[in-house]
């Protein structure tokens, strides 16, 4: 019987899973894939709709009773944090007049939004700031890929304390045109969008990966895959996501087709930058470092209230 599988069409997760998905891998099982942006793997994963799944670190809380996390196939890594992207170079205030809500879902901030982009500054005088340094967004209306997206989360320990205006989920490839448009006065991104998005006049007011190292000294936890219970066992599956990347490093051409045909119209170049940021040493193996950032990560917005306490250590979840 097929195992389903539902990663991103990420270049990342092609690359990663290529193997495992065309019976590359010996002892594995079947594998049918969905493809589907990480809002809707997180959601659906709630339903349990998959066997093995890629979700944000930042659902975790709502999932390990019914998935194992699994060591190995997920994104975590240093300099590859999600960045807060708005128009311009200048100085601008952002303001508050209006109380309507836009095109996409609205979550629990102010309702208030400003036409004017938010108060800038050049990305290397932001980027890993502290708190003192902190660009002022109390005014804004921030599009966002998730409310339950890892990004989403380190938004809000960052901002904490002066939360945005308003903040709307927006499907991610439509962030970087939203605010170039003025839609919206700031963008939360991630993925290739660190590589692409000057072409579309956009400036980083801050990146949140450099201030999560700088503050902690950890590695930055993105995307996680987990297994389900009683359906997959997990330290099998962990053996084949890890011979899958084995395969994949080892021989990158066979991949490449995969990859390319599902990298939706990324050039080649940005392919390769996407693959060599994203897919690291943790991606075989978390380690103690990386189970140690999925805590912190956890812990510090468990601590805050920003998602439920985990009831078992992380670091024993996908064997639990």
């Amino acid at each position: 019987m097929a195992l389903s599988l539902a990663i991103s069409p990420c270049p990342n997760d092609t690359f990663v899973f290529d193997a495992l998905v065309h019976g590359r891998v010996p002892g594995a099982p079947p594998v049918e894939v969905t493809f589907a942006d990480v809002d809707v793997t997180n959601t659906a994963a709630e339903r349990g709709a998959f066997d093995l799944v890629k979700v944000s670190y930042a659902a975790l809380p709502w999932l390990l009773d019914d998935y194992h996390l699994l060591p190995c196939g997920g994104a975590l890594g240093r300099g590859c944090g999600p960045l807060v992207l708005t128009r311009g170079t200048e100085a601008q205030d952002a303001t508050t007049d209006s109380t309507t809500t836009a095109g996409g879902a609205t979550t629990d901030a102010s309702t208030a939004t400003g036409p004017a982009g938010p108060a800038t500054r050049p990305a290397s005088a932001v980027g890993g700031a502290g708190r003192a340094d902190r660009v002022d967004l109390s005014g804004a209306t921030v599009a966002v890929p998730g409310d339950r997206t890892t990004a989403y989360l380190l938004f809000r320990l960052w901002s904490a304390g002066q939360p945005p205006a308003r903040i709307e989920i927006v499907p991610f490839h439509e962030i970087m045109p939203g605010v170039a448009a003025g839609r919206y006065d700031a963008g939360l991104v991630i993925h290739e969008a660190r590589f692409t998005y000057h072409r579309h006049g956009l400036t980083a007011l801050v990146d949140l990966g450099e201030w999560w190292e700088a503050d902690t000294g950890l590695p930055i936890p993105l995307g996680a895959i987990l297994a389900r219970k009683g359906t997959v066992d997990p330290v099998a599956a962990a053996g084949w996501i890890r011979e899958s990347v084995r395969q994949a490093w080892a021989d990158p051409s066979a991949s490449r087709g995969y990859v390319l045909a599902h990298a939706q119209e990324m050039e080649p170049d940005v392919v390769d930058r996407h693959i060599g940021l994203y897919v690291n040493e943790f991606t075989a193996d978390l380690g103690d470092a990386g189970f140690a950032a999925v805590e912190a990560l956890l812990g510090r917005a468990a601590d805050a209230g920003l998602v439920p306490q985990t009831s078992n250590s992380l670091a024993t979840a996908w064997t639990s």
